[in-house]
């Protein structure tokens, strides 16, 4: 199943507006890595002025030096995107990578009232799909459904803790998702994120996982928003659900980690409050026929987005390369797929779109991680790379 990638359904609908940066796997003599920039319908490789997205990004004015830039013209806009499908890629010719390169790669999670209850029924299930929607209907009696007006941290929010506590039914994402401190974790190692067009990856042996659309921001190493792009934190519910200590098992894992297809910076045409009324729209498509439809409104964000990144990078913490940050998602699907109350978990050659007007969509193909093409490429190897083609 080819992944359909073209100009319509990847790109922001406004792309002559769009000032777009990303990266891009350039053939020749010395293969590798380049920072490209989008120009007239053309890729531009820059790597001869930024050798790397971090350093561009970091820079005083990166949407000057865009509009501004010489690059190299290593082909079409839509012969790049087609050749960044995983399923009939050409090594020889330029594709697509993750946007990101030496970022650290945060997300956030509980950051929406629905799915910080579906977080709830995953550790109370302990991991077991055939005991949520039992525990879903007591949450739904004890609690209620909507906890989208409580502010976190709010005097409001702690006298709803008092009386979950005394009636046991307080949580830890509970604590995260109300309380005065959001949750933020690292997703993945700089270098490890895959892009458009690329195989994600779940474990072989989880059976009860779905992926997580998300708002990504990019952020320089001064702690300023420059850009946005779209993510894929794919989760396995089951060793999450079992316990919170083993998040780094269910979060990062090879291929785990899709963001793309290209980092939208910030101008005239796409501010913080394009980003903070986005709407994702979500799709699988498996090759039993299987279809899922789902949507996140960042407009139910229970944090201000700026606030979660005050919350990652600060007098606190410093990230000198910059980070992404995935700023968590309103999706948790619910919708049985294969036997009542067994709820959604992914299929090996599962398509997933993750979509928004002004990002453009974000595709992959499913695949154990054990069986995608293995990390290879680090630090160092970008370190050498780029030595030997006389960037650094």
């Amino acid at each position: 199943m080819g992944l359909n990638l073209d100009l319509e359904n990847c790109l922001p609908t406004d792309l002559e507006e769009a000032i777009l940066i990303g990266r891009a796997w350039v053939p020749g003599d010395t293969p590798g890595p380049s920072p490209i920039v989008i120009c007239g319908g053309r890729v531009l490789d820059v790597s001869a002025e930024m050798s790397t997205v971090s350093e561009l990004l970091n820079i005083e004015a990166p949407s000057e030096f865009v509009e501004n830039t010489n690059g190299e013209d290593i082909g079409s806009l839509s012969d790049v995107l087609t050749n960044s499908d995983c399923t009939k890629q050409k090594k020889d010719l330029p594709y697509f990578l993750s946007p990101v390169d030496l970022q650290a790669i945060k997300a956030c999670g509980v950051t929406f009232a629905q799915s910080m209850l579906e977080r709830v029924i995953e550790e109370r299930a302990d991991g077991d799909p055939s005991s949520a929607e039992r525990i879903r209907d007591e949450i739904r009696t004890t609690i209620g459904l909507n906890l989208s007006d409580i502010i976190p941290g709010s005097a409001e929010a702690m006298q709803l803790k008092s009386v979950l506590v005394s009636k046991g039914m307080w949580s830890q994402y509970l604590e995260v998702g109300i309380g005065p401190d959001a949750e933020v974790f690292t997703k993945a190692q700089p270098m490890s994120a895959v892009g458009i067009g690329t195989e994600v990856g779940i474990l072989s042996k989880s059976e009860w996982n779905n992926p997580e659309p998300e708002i990504t921001l990019v952020v320089n190493n001064v702690g300023i928003i420059v850009g946005a792009t779209l993510g894929n934190d794919v989760n396995l519910r089951d060793i999450e659900g079992r316990s919170a200590l083993l998040l780094g098992k269910a979060k990062d894992n090879n291929a785990s980690a899709a963001i793309g297809p290209f980092i939208r910076l910030f101008n005239e045409n796409f501010t913080m409050n394009d980003v903070r009324i986005a709407e994702l729209s979500l799709t699988v498509t498996g090759l039993d026929g299987f279809t899922l439809r789902g949507r996140s409104s960042m407009s139910k964000i229970s944090r201000d987005i700026e606030d979660l990144v005050s919350e990652t990078i600060g007098p606190h913490h410093q990230y000198p390369d910059g980070l992404c940050l995935m700023t968590g998602t309103l999706f948790a699907p619910s919708e049985d797929r294969d036997k009542p109350g067994g709820g959604f978990t992914h299929k090996v050659g599962d398509i997933v779109r993750i979509s928004t007007p002004k990002l453009g969509t974000l595709v992959n193909k499913v695949n154990y991680s054990e069986n995608v093409k293995p990390w290879t490429f680090g630090v160092g190897a970008l370190i050498r790379n780029l030595a030997a083609r006389r960037l650094l």
